[in-house]
């Protein structure tokens, strides 16, 4: 059974707990009377006993598997022959104590003795045992269970990205060869640039935004080609900025985390004069980072099935990578589009 299988630190951890607990129980006994009994030597070897046959068998074959009549018939009648058979053969001294001649007199506690509880009946002794056996196993089935839960969450989001990741790359590149399109269309001399720019964006995204994290200066990197490829495109620009403010340098991201809200501004940024407004902030803090863009509401928005997906994927990304350290705000004015987008770096 998988759950029975114990690891090099839940072993060391189990004997540093029983030395530590029964080499203090016999100290004190071997420092106030001067013996250690045979009796408790027993007691505990049997508690022991009992409390792995517990760990071992019981809760994980019946217990844990909803068999709790037979469990506890079964503890029951465990804990009750063990009990007599200790209170019928150790009821008195038989051999010599540890560290101390043969005695013979019934092993009855001093006063002083009482107040030790392994020197309590027998069947006490040995539940305690039992019932500490069963919390220990019932709380590494709880840890590990979540554990499985986390691993699972894990991959859950992990797929859900990856499904989303799929649906952001041919997005992208859809928007980008239309883009070029346009350029072919014009005879425009800056075709072969905006391929080799395009090749850039994809070169970037295939073999850098594959993991969980890039650098800032990176993703900085690919927003500037990106730009320069609608640069290219767009006949009017003067109004297009990407300012970038504050030190990049040993700084990661999550990859991809902007160009939605960036393919948007472009798309709806161009007035019907052909002007495009798009403007673009990033402030870079020692723990966190705003994103500003802003763009004009020039063109008469089609159906937002085609354009939708940009900014639900990024929605749902942000809501996976970044559940609490994040912050959205989108604002639509009559001529004025406006997102900003504040990010907790983790």
């Amino acid at each position: 059974m998988e759950g029975n299988k114990f690891n090099s630190k839940e072993v060391w951890m189990h004997f540093f707990i029983w030395v530590s607990i029964y080499a203090f129980i016999l100290y004190q006994f071997a420092n106030e009377f001067d013996q250690i009994p045979f009796k408790l030597l027993v007691k505990l070897g049997i508690g022991l006993v009992l409390f792995y046959c517990n760990y071992f068998l019981l809760v994980p074959f019946l217990l844990l598997k909803r068999k709790l009549l037979v469990y506890f018939i079964v503890s029951m009648v465990a804990l009750v022959v063990l009990g007599f058979i200790s209170h019928e053969f150790l009821m008195h001294d038989r051999v010599p104590p540890i560290n101390g001649p043969l005695r013979p007199r019934p092993l009855e506690p001093a006063v002083g003795l009482r107040r030790f509880p392994l020197l309590m009946p027998d069947t006490a002794i040995f539940a305690l045992h039992f019932v500490a056996g069963a919390l220990t196993r019932i709380y590494k089935e709880w840890n590990r269970s979540e554990v499985l839960k986390k691993e699972i969450e894990n991959q859950r989001v992990n797929s859900q990205l990856q499904f989303l990741k799929t649906q952001l790359n041919p997005h992208f590149l859809f928007n980008s060869l239309n883009a070029i399109y346009s350029l072919s269309e014009k005879k425009s001399n800056d075709t072969g640039e905006a391929i080799l720019n395009l090749s850039e964006l994809m070169r970037y995204m295939l073999y850098e935004a594959n993991g969980d994290k890039v650098s800032l200066a990176s993703e900085i990197n690919y927003i500037e080609n990106y730009v320069q490829l609608q640069k290219l495109r767009l006949p009017h620009t003067a109004t297009v900025q990407f300012k970038v403010t504050g030190d990049e340098r040993n700084k990661e991201i999550t990859p991809l985390i902007f160009i939605s809200f960036i393919e948007n501004a472009f798309k709806y940024g161009t007035d019907y004069k052909g002007n495009t407004h798009v403007v673009i902030n990033l402030l870079i803090k020692e723990r966190s980072i705003e994103f500003k863009i802003e763009n004009t509401i020039g063109r008469k928005k089609r159906v937002l099935q085609s354009s939708g997906i940009g900014l639900t994927n990024i929605k749902d990304r942000l809501l996976l990578l970044y559940p609490d350290n994040h912050e959205l705000l989108v604002n639509k004015g009559e001529t004025l589009f406006t997102v900003l987008l504040k990010l907790n770096l983790v």
